[in-house]
């Protein structure tokens, strides 16, 4: 009776938190137990040793602590993974560059992991003496593996979590805390199926088999993780991209289900998409702080926006 009892309060507290979830705006909410991640560690020790993380020389540090959570937050029990929705009906100027989705508006670490922050503040304001650490894209996790074992998604070819409800225009976030809770399944099915469309219309041939993504070919990489010159061989693939690449996702069959996101801070300065090729070419660096105040762009800095178009631009 007593075992009963200790789950029906389980359920309750995990059904609370995936209410506040939903209340703060997150579109999913799953949670998995907090322990190794034993079937990604050969497939990490794998991705690292062929290179695919390219100058990306942080992916090789904590690599114990990118397979157990319990190395993050001291005494972990729970992993509660959330999905926040970015999906906008951009109004793109067919004869402009692009910028990813996810950086029209204002940078996703500060705005969700608020919001997760507010998360924590509630199961300790509601449950009691509770500790636990709010990630966003922002320490060593295997995000996609944790939304998977929690059952936001599966992971498909392109190494993105998807839903069959939600396509995968979503940002992820974890909240690692020290209280046993309800464990959600994880998706076993993959949905992708024979689908090879992410596949096939990567400009770069960045998305390999197995559902490996070589990072080190992507359009994102080069564009925002690369510090040094962009290798002259990868001229003309670009498909005007300039900051990020969603070429993946848009033709995702599953984002036919992707709905606009309620976020307005997401919803970037009109001239993301408005500013012809030469309007591009001529930016300087005032505008470009006055567009990019807030946003993920800031990240590539004014010289580094610069390369990317001289880069993209035609001869």
């Amino acid at each position: 009776m007593l075992l009963q009892t200790e789950e029906h309060i389980k359920i309750k507290w995990s059904q609370c938190i995936k209410e506040k979830a939903e209340a703060l705006g997150f579109i999913s909410c799953g949670i998995a137990k907090a322990d190794f991640l034993e079937e990604e560690a050969p497939h990490l020790e794998a991705w690292l040793k062929n290179n695919y993380h390219g100058e990306m020389q942080y992916m090789e540090n904590h690599f114990d602590m990118r397979l157990d959570p319990r190395l993050l937050v001291e005494e972990a029990k729970s992993v509660i993974s959330l999905a926040y929705n970015y999906y906008q009906n951009l109004d793109r100027n067919p004869n402009s560059y692009k910028v990813a989705m996810y950086a029209q508006g204002e940078d996703y670490h500060f705005v969700v992991k608020e919001k997760v922050r507010e998360l924590l503040d509630f199961i300790q304001e509601e449950i009691g003496e509770v500790s636990g650490r709010a990630f966003t894209d922002s320490a060593p996790i295997l995000e996609h593996a944790w939304a998977k074992k929690a059952g936001i998604g599966w992971v498909g070819k392109n190494s993105l979590t998807l839903s069959k409800q939600k396509g995968s225009f979503f940002f992820l976030s974890e909240l690692i805390i020290d209280l046993d809770l309800a464990y959600d399944s994880p998706i076993e099915t993959d949905h992708c199926g024979k689908c090879t469309r992410c596949i096939d219309a990567c400009p770069t041939e960045a998305i390999l088999p197995n559902k490996t993504v070589n990072g080190s070919q992507c359009i994102s990489y080069f564009t925002i993780e690369l510090k040094d010159q962009i290798p002259i061989e990868m001229k003309g693939k670009f498909d005007d991209w300039i900051f990020g690449c969603d070429v993946c996702q848009e033709v995702c069959p599953w984002n036919r289900f992707s709905l606009p996101t309620k976020e307005t801070r997401f919803i970037g300065h009109e001239k993301i998409n408005q500013f012809s090729k030469k309007d591009w070419e001529e930016i300087t660096e005032d505008v470009f702080r006055e567009i990019f105040k807030k946003s993920p762009v800031k990240r590539t800095k004014f010289d580094g926006l610069k390369r990317n178009i001289d880069f993209v631009k035609s001869l």
